[in-house]
């Protein structure tokens, strides 16, 4: 590393951030990018992190204030003029101490000979490639699956993605079974052993892990991955169900039993650790290590009672959004259920991607003492100008405010107030041009709190007052304002969003097709990159 033009940050080199993957040493190396630019080309370990929702993410996913942080964009301009260099000016703000910028960008790891990723959870996804690799996991063709549904054949079709993609479209008699639930409900939902399971997702990651899990705990039925699952489906020309809302369901206490039996020696043969909950509290205190506490159980679980510290993050989205979740690259990862099985499983496929994690043990139900939803740590609240629902309202009427939405795009369509500009904070700069002229201008955001951190940035490119909706778009709702639905003003590209091909009812069969030809290619482009230590056992 070397001294950057601007005090506490440093700047790096391909060859530090190579080393600190090939090392394992703790290294959040960090696309400040938007989501679409970064699903375009990226390097494996960059997690998304983007500039806009720095303060949003940054206590949460980077618990410890010391870790090494290495922020990167596209690399297309002047160092300090950069979104890297913003964004890491705005992470020493919030107390990080060591924090460099990747000189260069995305483009000066391309030249230096790195490998660059496209499409987003890449880690988790090559992965599940190399998975199938090794293992053979077994799967079998859209047609064949609809040739034994149509001959009522013996078989059990499960689907392990989250239940609200399963709800958007679905297998025919498929039953939604997240992948972290299916090593304990598999015996319930196939008790025959002569019946035939069948795993299925929207491409290949989940059907393939799901699959292989259900092999590795030694069910005893035949298990198959739906090969290249909905989009698969798809591409045979075959009909999706929509809005099914099939579950699985709660278990005997001896199915538990024997499913935590089978979920301990795989976790074992993975190299699992174990850790007391009293050790476990002392790593919180997040000192020389980074920990990140999750709890693998379903969100409704979750929200009735849960360890203190622990955050929700259901197993089978946690081993396909790995890096969403924890972008430090070699921290430490503390696993908890109340089951022996959801939280083993999880661990098991953890560690052979090269994460030291561990299960918690001893720990009773009476410890799970607080409940409802996590909440995340966010920095101190700077101060704003307020203005609330009802001013608002009446200022709109008269024609003295203008309404800059700083939401997510899919937010702002699902419901904005009525005559809302959709902007992008991280792209305010550019879209200050378009802005229409008006006496005032007010930010709004689903909660408030993006509006009040962005606040201080968009009021200087601004010569009019500029106030914050108190509570935001919400706040409104709830008062009975109406709200506006669809892509009304964009005043920025809704780049926030990278649109999978793999998602919704409407991607074309090109996309399709070329998802799952890019997927086919990740193992060679694991091996090309060579920085992953993956090891499947």
């Amino acid at each position: 590393m070397k001294p950057s033009p601007v005090q506490q940050v440093q700047l790096c080199s391909y060859n530090d951030v190579r080393s600190a993957l090939l090392e394992k040493r703790e290294i959040a190396f960090l696309d400040v990018r938007e989501e679409d630019p970064h699903a375009q080309s990226h390097p494996l370990f960059a997690a998304n992190f983007p500039l806009s929702r720095v303060e949003l993410e940054a206590y949460a996913k980077l618990p410890r204030r010391d870790v090494q942080i290495v922020t990167l964009d596209e690399g297309d301009c002047d160092l300090l003029d950069s979104d890297a260099m913003f964004a890491a000016q705005r992470l020493v703000s919030l107390g990080f101490t060591a924090v460099a910028v990747f000189e260069g960008g995305v483009r000066a790891w391309k030249a230096a000979g790195g490998e660059l990723f496209r499409d987003v959870n890449v880690p988790s996804k090559s992965f599940g490639e190399l998975v199938e690799a090794k293992k053979h996991t077994p799967s079998i063709s859209a047609p064949e699956v609809k040739a034994l549904i149509d001959q009522k054949a013996d078989v059990v079709i499960v689907d392990a993605r989250r239940f609200d993609e399963y709800n958007t479209m679905s297998i025919p008699t498929a039953t939604s079974c997240p992948g972290a639930e299916l090593v304990l409900r598999i015996a319930e939902l196939a008790p025959r052993p002569e019946t035939q399971v069948i795993v299925n997702c929207a491409g290949r990651t989940r059907s393939i892990i799901g699959t292989q899990s259900l092999i590795n705990a030694g069910i005893p039925n035949k298990v198959s991955a739906l090969r290249n699952g909905t989009i698969g489906w798809t591409l045979a020309g075959q009909a999706l169900d929509r809005g099914e809302t099939r579950k699985f369901k709660e278990v005997s206490e001896q199915t538990t039993v024997t499913a935590s039996t089978r979920a301990r020696a795989v976790a074992d043969r993975a190299g699992v650790g174990r850790v007391a909950w009293a050790e476990a509290k002392t790593w919180a205190v997040q000192q020389t290590r980074t920990t990140y506490f999750f709890d693998i159980r379903t969100p409704e679980e979750y929200v009735l009672g849960h360890l203190p510290g622990f955050r929700s993050a259901p197993g089978g989205q946690l081993v396909q959004e790995t890096e969403m979740m924890s972008p430090v690259r070699g921290a430490r990862i503390v696993l908890v259920d109340t089951d022996g099985v959801r939280a083993n499983m999880t661990a098991s496929w953890l560690a052979q991607m090269a994460w030291e994690v561990y299960v918690l043990t001893d720990v009773s139900l009476d410890a799970f003492t607080e409940t409802g939803a996590w909440v995340a740590a966010y920095p101190s609240m700077p101060v704003v100008k307020h203005i609330g629902v009802n001013d608002l309202a009446a200022g709109l009427a008269a024609k003295q405010f203008t309404v800059l939405d700083l939401s997510k795009h899919a937010q702002y369509v699902q419901g904005h107030i009525p005559g809302a500009n959709y902007v992008l904070r991280s792209q305010f700069k550019q879209a200050v041009k378009r802005l229409p002229q008006a006496p005032g201008y007010v930010l709004v955001c689903p909660d408030g709190l993006l509006s009040c951190f962005a606040f201080a940035e968009i009021a200087a490119h601004l010569a009019v007052p500029v106030s914050v909706l108190s509570g935001g778009t919400q706040a409104w709702k709830a008062a009975g304002q109406l709200l506006e639905k669809g892509a009304a003003v964009l005043l920025s590209e809704p780049i926030d969003r990278y649109k999978r091909p793999y998602e919704g009812t409407d991607a074309p069969r090109e996309a399709m097709q070329a998802y799952l030809d890019w997927e086919f290619g990740l193992v060679a482009q694991l091996g090309v990159d060579g920085t992953h230590h993956f090891e499947v056992v």
